[in-house]
């Protein structure tokens, strides 16, 4: 298998999990936060099924690549909003990262803010770290907001206290 299929496959198969996720989101409380300076749980489940296009939408410009502009973050209308900017944004990245080959996963890659150089790594470390581990790392955080909520937390990558997949 290529490094790009695998990237591919790797991606469509944690595409399931988060929709999974994200289908358990209650529309009634998009406006809860845990703490005053975090994200809301509509903004933070939007940010999710949002990040692999958008990271393959500036990840891809050409390098040297100016870090993007965050204007704010936006909360979905509904559930169904929310499920449709996962499947966009899945749609967008799987399209970018399958016009690759595997030797562009070696070419270098650098992120800059003005002048000052914020990463330097090969293409592939972006993909891994900024689209796939970023990505992880907030829908753990939304699986954390939905405990608080009491609502029933999937199988992620074993049992939850929900559900095992395994009995």
């Amino acid at each position: 298998m290529s490094r790009i299929a695998a990237v591919l496959q790797e991606l469509g198969q944690e595409a399931v999990t988060t929709r999974r996720l994200l289908e358990r989101v209650p529309e009634d409380k998009f406006d809860w936060r845990p703490h005053p300076k975090a994200r809301t749980l509509g903004q933070l489940a939007l940010h999710v099924a949002a990040v692999p296009g958008i990271v393959a939408g500036f990840a891809f410009q050409p390098s040297p690549v100016q870090i993007p502009r965050f204007d704010g973050d936006p909360s979905p209308a509904s559930v169904a909003d929310l499920l449709a900017a996962h499947d966009q944004s899945l749609d967008a990245a799987a399209a970018k990262v399958g016009t690759l080959t595997d030797d562009a996963l070696d070419a270098p890659w650098r992120l800059l803010a003005g002048d000052r150089e914020l990463m330097a790594q090969p293409f592939g470390g972006v993909l891994r770290s900024i689209m796939l581990n970023h990505w992880y790392h907030h829908r753990g955080q939304l699986s954390a907001y939905l405990r608080e909520l009491d609502v029933p937390i999937p199988s992620i990558y074993g049992p939850s206290a929900d559900h095992n997949p395994f009995a």
